[in-house]
């Protein structure tokens, strides 16, 4: 009993401790159910966020949710959920939303695996995070003619892309808590469009650089990359300018930690991230063939279930029910938000099989019922 009782003041005392640090206990994350209608409404945002950010290609809707767990705090609760997307016939920067998307039946068949960490309370709703496996196989897209005012790709050396990466790496130092000013290091990906000026799309990482914000104030001919503490983040930057006006331009970047690596558009970022603190590696989504294997195994499940079904049809003993799996308790994973039908293509010997079915004579068939005499 005495023992039991030291441990509680032990506990308590180490917590009261904590706090007296400046340090916050984590809260405990508890599984809640996959169809429950804050979860759906949790992914719903992230998805909104995450097709927000794609510069090109097609948007990702809803496929199954996997997994979903939540934590309370004093500022509301956040929602941690594992889902998968597949892509749609809308394309990226399009007015629909994904909810009003079909999926596309042709091109990549796997679901990418998705990730979001996302914030809601009474008053407010914020994606913390949110990353996707990005799509291997790009989605088949017909010809069309040039479409006046979309973004067009340009190439990443050329002199136009400087003004909007100098604005966007301005922005990131004016803004960032890092003690260093950082450099360009490479540039992966640029568009341009044409709107009330021009709108540059980039996807570039950067270096940190020699160059400390107590002793300058803004990059010079001085800075370089830092060759002793190499620090790297990549970014997707949209930059608005238009010369003629003599305005200053308006730059919105978002950067995570890591080098530019297979032209990711938004990778998972802890909240609380600054470029001050050590960037971390972060740990891979469920890879595809997983996914596939999830998949192929509840084909065999509802092979074997029909099977055992039409064999007690044709015995006239009770055949033993089928084997199944016990249900998740939290329902997980959920239904599909839409039903996958993908495209099929006839096989030779079907398309050549156009011999008439046979009539008995005396019997009627179907040319009778078009009154054909």
């Amino acid at each position: 009993m005495k023992l039991g009782v030291r441990l509680c003041v032990l506990v308590i005392s180490l917590q009261l401790w904590a706090l007296g640090q400046g340090q916050e206990l984590e809260p405990e994350q508890v599984l809640v159910f996959c169809d429950d209608k804050d979860v759906e409404a949790a992914v719903d945002l992230a998805l909104v966020k995450y097709n927000e950010k794609l510069p090109y290609g097609n948007q990702l809707a809803l496929y199954q949710i996997l997994e979903a767990s939540t934590a309370q705090s004093d500022s509301g609760t956040q929602y941690f959920v594992e889902f998968n997307g597949r892509v749609t016939d809308c394309p990226a920067g399009g007015n629909k939303v994904w909810r009003d998307c079909d999926y596309l039946s042709t091109g990549n068949q796997v679901p990418s695996p998705c990730n979001a960490t996302v914030h809601m309370s009474e008053t407010d709703k914020e994606v913390l995070a949110v990353f996707c496996d990005p799509v291997v196989e790009a989605p088949v897209v017909a010809e069309r003619s040039t479409c006046l005012g979309c973004p067009k790709e340009i190439d990443v050396d050329s002199e136009d892309l400087k003004a909007p990466v100098t604005y966007s790496i301005t922005r990131f130092n004016a803004d960032s808590d890092s003690s260093h000013h950082f450099v360009l290091n490479s540039v992966g990906f640029a568009t341009r469009q044409v709107v009330a000026g021009f709108r540059y799309r980039l996807m570039f990482d950067m270096r940190k650089s020699n160059c400390s914000k107590a002793d300058h104030k803004e990059l010079n001919d001085e800075c370089h990359p830092d060759a002793e503490d190499v620090e790297l983040a990549h970014c997707n930057s949209t930059v608005d300018v238009a010369p003629w006006r003599h305005e200053t331009a308006e730059a919105n970047v978002e950067c995570a930690p890591g080098p530019l690596q297979n032209f990711e558009v938004f990778r998972r970022r802890p909240p609380g991230w600054s470029p001050l603190r050590n960037f971390n590696n972060f740990a891979e989504a469920t890879p595809a063939s997983t996914a596939s294997a999830k998949e192929e195994s509840l084909e065999e499940s509802q092979e074997l279930s029909l099977t055992a079904v039409t064999t007690a049809s044709r015995d006239p003993e009770p055949a033993m029910p089928p084997t199944t799996t016990a249900e998740s308790p939290f329902h997980c994973p959920s239904k599909p938000w839409t039903q996958f039908v993908p495209l099929t293509i006839p096989s030779p010997a079907q398309e050549k099989s156009t011999t008439p079915p046979t009539v008995v004579e005396g019997c009627f068939s179907d040319l009778d019922l078009l009154g054909k005499k």
